[in-house]
């Protein structure tokens, strides 16, 4: 191929790849944690302080953390964007086994009991209509 066709059939590949655009739509996940009131001030600054920095060297995508009080519980909810199921799969399955964490959640757990009564994990899928595609920029 010439020098000058190759360049005609690339600048279209490029200007397509520069756009950064992701092919699919991303996996959402909700995370809702029941935890006792008495361990607040613990399970948020063991999230906060060691959750947060080991699940970011697995690539998880936090968007949002809240605390909501429903139906005389306190929760503790995240909302995490994956660019696919089996990315999120991975990732958790590396984070759960994750020596670190283990150790921290075993520490943790002697000096203030049980931090989670109860999880709720949703995975969502965009609707073809939904107004948000993705939370993060890529």
């Amino acid at each position: 191929m010439k020098p000058f066709k190759l360049f005609i059939v690339l600048i279209p590949i490029c200007i397509l790849l520069s756009f950064n655009f992701p092919l699919k739509d991303p996996v959402h996940q909700l995370r809702i944690y029941t935890i006792p009131p008495s361990n607040e001030k613990a399970f948020n600054d063991r999230f906060h302080d060691h959750a947060l920095r080991i699940m970011k060297k697995y690539d998880f995508h936090v968007v949002a953390t809240w605390e909501s009080r429903y139906k005389d519980k306190l929760e503790f909810i995240y909302l995490l964007e994956w660019p696919d199921q089996q990315t999120m799969t991975g990732a958790w399955a590396k984070f759960m086994a994750d020596e670190e964490w283990i150790a921290i959640k075993k520490e943790t757990s002697k000096v203030h009991g049980s931090f989670v009564e109860d999880i709720e994990d949703r995975t969502l899928s965009l609707t073809d209509y939904s107004p948000a595609r993705s939370f993060l920029s890529r």
